[in-house]
């Protein structure tokens, strides 16, 4: 596949094993310019996110990226850690080294602003976490939408979420920045659980991976070992189980497929005709209960009676993924994260 002028991209993230596979892509892939990756809490806390982040841009041989330490909290909520699925610290307590860099001495929301506005071309933002450093930009600098070209984000769901029967988590974490990411007036893609959980690295991948002598690819083996195939998911994406048999890992054990995870939002902005998507009203519910931090995508064909009787509401226009070609995005990520370490 030939690409034009690089993509001018942002991430924000909460680094993460997943949130790592998705950097390690976009350091690596000719068609994105990484201008910046920005932090916040989610999936363990701020300063742990940050070190991680520097450790894989570090592993990845990326150049001088600048990484800012963003919000420790949710806008309302209180922090709630993901340690159980990404381990205590966040990168599946596989005993990384410590960072050689430190992160800019301005927080995120200013390294934000200050790099969407200086792009020569609109920038595409992924934020790949809960949305509150977006909620704080958004709400601090709103003439960021200006260069702006897309919001790809991971995050909601269509069908059945994660942290509750009905949200997912990023969203879950805080609802209210979510609500307000909706309202961007810029176009926003949706890479929710719908798509998330079917990319799947086969386990024979993996290890191979896993034995590179190439620290960034050896490194997504890693990552990729520590997330095996949800359940109700296979390297297909047809539901089920994962179906490929373990190939035997280096340290004796055998391995799974794993899932791709918050780096299927960067295939998607390099090769969106792999995402199939749909442009649906969609809305986040924010009242207390089990359907807070819920995302209603409203893929009805006509109105109900609740409109009939009640009025319509004015909601978002997202661009909702709904299936995913699998074995294009993980042909794209392997050869993206092996070919980037042979310069």
């Amino acid at each position: 596949m030939t690409y034009g002028p690089p993509i001018p991209v942002i991430i924000d993230c909460d680094t993460g094993v997943d949130d790592a596979l998705a950097l390690l892509f976009a350091v690596r892939h000719p068609g994105i310019d990484l201008r910046a990756v920005t932090c916040v809490a989610g999936n363990t806390d701020v300063d742990g996110v940050v070190r991680n982040t520097l450790t894989v841009l570090e592993t990845a041989g990326a150049p001088a990226v600048p990484v800012a330490r963003g919000a420790e909290r949710p806008l309302i909520e209180a922090p709630r850690s993901a340690s159980h699925v990404h381990g205590h610290d966040g990168m599946g307590d596989l005993g990384l080294p410590a960072p050689r860099r430190t992160p800019v001495d301005v927080d995120a929301v200013t390294l934000l602003h200050r790099e969407i506005l200086a792009s020569p071309r609109p920038v595409t933002l992924v934020p790949t976490a809960p949305l509150t450093n977006i909620a704080l930009l958004l709400r601090t600098h709103p003439e960021v939408t200006r260069n702006i070209e897309r919001i790809v984000f991971m995050g909601g769901a269509a069908g059945a979420g994660n942290a509750t029967p009905v949200a997912e988590f990023n969203v879950w974490h805080d609802p209210e920045a979510a609500a307000i990411l909706l309202t961007a007036g810029v176009p926003i893609t949706m890479y929710g659980l719908d798509v998330f959980n079917r990319v799947v690295v086969p386990a024979a991948e993996v290890h191979r991976l896993r034995t590179s002598t190439e620290p960034g690819a050896r490194l997504a083996g890693d990552l990729l070992a520590h997330r095996p195939a949800a359940p109700g998911t296979t390297a297909g994406g047809t539901g089920g189980t994962a179906v490929h048999a373990p190939a035997h890992g280096t340290d004796g054990t055998d391995e799974a497929a794993g899932g791709l995870g918050d780096a299927g939002a960067l295939c998607a902005v390099v090769d969106p005709r792999g995402l199939t998507t749909h442009r649906l009203p969609v809305e986040v519910s924010l009242a207390p209960g089990p359907a807070r931090g819920q995302t209603v995508v409203d893929r009805r064909s006509r109105i109900g009676e609740a409109e009939l009787h009640e009025g319509t509401r004015e909601q978002a226009l997202v661009d909702v993924g709904l299936e995913v070609d699998v074995p294009r995005y993980v042909k794209l990520y392997l050869e993206t994260v092996e070919a980037g370490g042979t310069g």
